[in-house]
């Protein structure tokens, strides 16, 4: 049994604290160690079974902290003048223990007395965690146990508005400051602090840090000249107005975090080797390089932090087949960019700030155990007061953290978050220029029927500016998909402005309906109109997913290239226009190609295919070569077979692959035209009645008339010129689209006056279909809907136009 010496336990009136830790089987929590008398004050049991009611289980399995008074525990008064209050150690996913303290009276802890036991408690599970106590014998509480318990620590409390801070003797004692020598302020603690430490403690204490939990190890130089490892934890309180107001922190002995000499001179290369990377790309290499041989890692990941998307700067092995699933989902440039939300065990250790290490057989979502099967490290990097990134550390074979290696991750985190700002500080133009980039290019392409689409988009690696290479995947109308790839003239903030100024003007010509020559012709005029002195290619290709009909038109851009299904692999040939932004009244001839299911067609920038070192004709080549060789079954990576050999870029490299399947069952289409007489609508429906009829469609006919009523009869009764009906059916769904003359969008009204005689055509239409919306064609726009189908065999005839 330990005294209590600690001033912690007596700044909260504790007279005695007890730590429980689980049991090999772990189902129950065995007594490990006491401190402070327990004598006729509270009968120690010597183990608590988790599936049991006790206040220590009640407290491990809510994963927070319980506060009982001598009321709630024996509402008869048997318990006497005594308050409980049990504190589990770790969590979710894993449980360290349970710490458990007692007061001297029944009136229980006020809230200061709170904080400041929550924060012992995160200290001593920091204490078990590193010291690899998560299991242990039960002890006798009349001998001595292992030191479990952080005894040699004390509490503050600090004023943030005056910066007076109130302390307790053994606080002063870590730091090495005689009683006499303190003066009641901030800046005389910190003074005893290492420098290399100070800005880590000053975002601390600086006034207008949110509220919340801090912690951080910080060194001090003792008066004999003795360093010392000491561990802060501390939570800012709010004033009244919300904002900061306190600090209530304690301050423990952290010699556990001591590091080696060997580690010393790891962080001292490190340093060292961060003092000359000046780019993000630099930071990112000096980290992996510096990590994984030492720890023997599998894997090393750094990324930063941008919103709530986590983009990955550099992956070591650089291989998509090394890391998860939910990875490889999002590789849609050179390296993934995935959200947070994904990964909630992740996102979790951002927001609390601090190393994390996790064993082999820790229960995790597949997207960070398979990163770390035998082992996760995962490093928060901090700088000027919030999270900028993250670094990850993997291991296949079964690894177990020591105290020293988490003082090593520690020191390596601080180190590299300050280099990752430093970095962006001395480059912010081009990390401007790069992040607007990567915001508009799309992030996701959308999934297609009768085909798959996957692209690989990497920046140039020599110079600083980004290129204006972009690729873009538009669903349209009638089962047909465009497929666009460009390059904006020049590498600078202006080209990858163009690039994203022209990706959206195509996508809007193209949603209208315009066909490709047009789509083409409309954004060269768009592109000669703008002030600048800059050009652009394109390729355009509109494919029809259930014909297998392509129409392409080429801006002065490379042609695509077609990987039949027998590996026969060559460019197509299309006749080209000049590039956009040259002429204005250029023309862009179209060219037809068909695609047999099986064949996979290749869109690519210049820079995968020409440089310094590689001639045009050169590297169309060895694309080819590469796609005859391929397997076309995964397109993801034919793409990154393609971008395997491109490390050292001159310029931007944009690859746009479509895999084309084909549709199984083929929709069918009838159109009508709506003459506009008093019995239009009539008419509309007959026709309605007489097509799903022939296609077999029966138990939807009734929604299926109600909604052709309302649109045609909007159309006929609001706009003026031709009106078209358009019916399309396929495996699971009917779409109604009427198309009108008139640009203007339909409203639908926000309110109803149910006694009016119109105005609920919109209404009948959003509450029958499973989805509804207006798109913009060239001249008019189309309302549509859909109406689901319920399951059934489908008859009837093929395609029908009328």
């Amino acid at each position: 049994m330990h005294p209590l010496s600690g001033q912690i336990f007596a700044t909260c009136g504790v007279e005695f604290a007890a730590v429980y830790v689980p049991s090999d089987d772990i189902d129950e929590l065995r007594l490990a160690e006491v401190a402070g008398d327990s004598r006729g004050r509270y009968d120690l049991p010597p183990a608590y079974a988790l599936s049991g009611r006790s206040a220590v289980a009640d407290a491990c399995r809510a994963g927070r902290p319980l506060w009982l008074t001598s009321e709630e525990l024996a509402p008869d008064g048997t318990a006497g003048p005594v308050s409980l209050g049990a504190l589990p150690l770790g969590g979710d996913p894993l449980l360290l223990g349970c710490l458990l303290v007692v007061r001297k009276d029944g009136d229980g802890f006020d809230a200061d007395q709170r904080a400041f036991l929550e924060l012992y408690a995160d200290q001593a599970a920091a204490g078990l965690e590193a010291a690899a106590a998560r299991i242990a014998p039960p002890v006798d509480t009349g001998s001595p146990g292992p030191a479990l318990l952080p005894l040699r620590g004390g509490t503050f409390a600090l004023t943030l508005r005056t910066g007076r801070m109130d302390v307790d003797g053994q606080v002063l004692h870590l730091l090495g400051v005689a009683p006499a020598d303190f003066d009641g302020h901030v800046t005389t603690l910190l003074e005893c602090a290492v420098p290399d430490d100070v800005p880590a403690l000053m975002s601390i204490v600086e006034p207008d840090r949110a509220a919340g939990p801090r912690q951080l190890a910080f060194r001090v130089r003792r008066p004999g000249g003795e360093l010392r490892w000491l561990g802060l934890r501390c939570r800012v309180l709010p004033a009244a107005d919300g904002r900061p107001e306190r600090v209530l922190g304690v301050v423990g002995d952290a010699s556990y975090l001591r590091p080696t000499p060997d580690e010393v001179s790891l962080v001292q290369r490190l340093s060292a080797a961060l003092a000359g990377a000046t780019t993000i790309r630099d930071v990112s290499r000096v980290v992996v390089e510096s990590l994984r041989a030492p720890l023997a890692a599998s894997r090393v990941a750094v990324a930063e932090l941008e919103g709530d998307r986590l983009v990955v700067t550099l992956l070591d092995p650089p291989d998509p087949d090394a890391w998860p699933g939910v990875w490889r989902s999002e590789w849609r440039s050179e390296w993934p960019d995935a959200s947070c939300h994904t990964l909630p065990t992740l996102e979790g250790a951002l927001r609390e700030g601090h190393v994390a290490l996790w064993p082999p057989g820790t229960p995790l979502e597949p997207g960070l155990a398979g990163i770390g099967p035998g082992g996760l490290a995962v490093l928060p990097l901090p700088a000027e007061g919030r999270m900028v990134g993250v670094c990850l550390v993997g291991w296949d074979g079964e690894h177990r953290f020591g105290p020293e290696e988490r003082s090593l991750l520690t020191a390596t985190a601080g180190l590299v978050g300050q280099a990752l700002t430093r970095a962006h500080a001395l480059n912010a133009g081009h990390e401007l220029a790069t992040m607007l980039q990567r915001s508009l290019l799309p992030r996701k392409l959308p999934q297609l029927h009768g085909g798959e689409a996957v692209a690989r988009y990497l920046p140039a690696t020599v110079g600083l500016e980004v290129g204006g290479d972009w690729y873009d995947v538009i669903p349209l109308a009638d089962g047909h998909v465009a497929l666009v790839i460009g390059d904006v003239q020049g590498h600078s903030a202006g080209a990858a402005t163009i690039m994203g100024q022209m990706r959206t003007a195509i996508r809007a010509y193209a949603v209208e309906g315009h066909p490709p020559d047009v789509v083409v012709a409309h954004a060269n005029r768009l592109l000669v109109g703008m002030e600048t002195d800059l050009f652009a290619t394109c390729c355009y290709v509109d494919l029809d997913m259930e014909e297998g009909l392509a129409w392409i038109v080429r801006a002065g851009h490379l042609p695509p290239l077609l990987r039949l299904p027998d590996g026969t692999t060559e460019a197509i040939e299309v006749e080209g226009g000049p590039p956009l932004g040259v002429m204005a009244d250029a023309e862009f001839p179209l060219t037809e190609a068909g695609l047999a299911p099986g064949a996979l067609i290749a869109l690519l920038t210049d820079g995968l295919v020409e440089s310094a070192s590689l001639t045009l004709e050169d590297g169309m080549r060895a694309v080819c070569r590469v796609l005859r060789g391929a397997d076309p079954a995964d397109p993801g990576r034919v793409a990154d077979e393609l971008v395997a050999g491109t490390r050292r870029r001159d310029d931007d490299v944009a690859v746009l692959l479509l895999r084309y399947d084909g549709t199984r069952v083929r929709p069918l289409r009838a159109r009508w035209a709506v003459w506009r007489l008093p019995d239009a609508v009539m008419h509309a429906r007959r026709f309605t009645a007489r097509t799903l009829r022939a296609w077999g469609v029966t138990e939807e006919v009734d929604v299926a008339l109600l909604v052709v009523s309302e649109l045609v009869t909007n159309a006929v009764a609001h706009t003026q010129g031709e009106v078209r009906l358009d019916l399309t059916l396929t495996a699971d769904r009917l779409r109604v689209a009427v198309n009108d003359a008139s640009p203007r969008a339909p409203v639908k009204s926000a309110g109803m006056d149910w006694e009016a005689t119109g105005g609920r055509g919109l209404l009948l239409v959003e509450a029958m279909s499973t989805a509804w919306g207006s798109v913009p064609l060239g001249g008019g726009k189309q309302v549509w809907c859909e109406v689901a189908l319920s399951p059934r065999e489908r008859s009837g005839g093929g395609r029908r136009d009328e």
